[in-house]
């Protein structure tokens, strides 16, 4: 949930930059900023407060998450709003985590764009902005409704979504050999926040007990891009529409 902003923050200015602008990078590494400044404020007015990691109760079951639920009713008559937050503070943190990145992107994005932002249209240059203002609402209720969920599941969400976006990203870039994916530094930089995706995906997946066994996975985390360059060419449209006309 902590990555999900400065992803999302990633796609859509690379969404909204265009082709021909320059700001973009500066706006990758801003939103990285704002992500990892947030996330040590966040980490330094939690208890214990002022240090860099966090006292939390052991989850033990799904349904330690949503304790609200489980409000005792006496006599079945009237219930007592009396629970606490088991997971303390996984549940909470998050949503303070999302209050400080959005502060600080509201502080420090708007004056980045208007300096450097030169090559794109006025109605243009806020729209990654205006995209923040619309996720991290949707973050909140996801957070809010389905943490628990997300706490066992996020492993397998990390990679299925790593691999989809990857291939979207490719694929609207036109990328088919490896000189169409080395020719723009962002395309790199894209690429290789992905395999970083890849990678936690898998590290979450592996058993403490045996990461001996486990580890050695992270040597596939180019394949799902080698695959897709090694394979582009057989599935280029023009071609299968060709061939199709032709008969074969």
């Amino acid at each position: 949930m902590a990555m999900l902003p400065l992803v999302l923050h990633w796609f859509f200015i690379e969404w909204y930059s265009g082709k021909k602008s320059s700001s973009a990078l500066f706006q990758h590494i801003t939103a990285l900023f704002e992500c990892t400044v947030a996330a040590l404020i966040t980490l330094l007015v939690s208890d214990p407060v002022g240090v860099l990691y966090i006292r939390s109760c052991r989850v033990l079951m799904l349904s330690d998450w949503y304790t609200m639920l489980y409000n005792p009713s006496p006599d079945y008559v009237t219930t007592v709003h009396c629970t606490h937050e088991a997971v303390y503070p996984l549940y909470t943190i998050v949503f303070i985590y999302y209050a400080f990145c959005l502060v600080l992107m509201m502080l420090l994005r708007p004056l980045l764009v208007k300096k450097i932002a030169c090559g794109l249209g006025k109605s243009d240059r806020f729209k990654s902005i205006y995209a923040a203002l619309y996720f991290f609402p949707i973050l909140t209720v996801l957070q809010a409704v389905g943490g628990g969920l997300l706490y066992y599941a996020f492993p397998y969400i990390i990679l299925v979504l790593s691999l989809v976006t990857l291939a979207v990203y490719m694929s609207a870039s036109e990328i088919e050999n490896f000189y169409d994916l080395l020719v723009r530094k962002k395309r790199l930089i894209v690429l290789f926040s992905h395999w970083l995706l890849h990678a936690y995906g898998i590290i979450s997946i592996s058993r403490v007990d045996k990461l001996e066994q486990d580890l050695p996975l992270l040597a596939l985390v180019p394949t799902p891009a080698l695959f897709y360059l090694f394979t582009a060419k057989f599935t280029e449209p023009s071609r299968i529409l060709s061939e199709g006309a032709n008969g074969h």
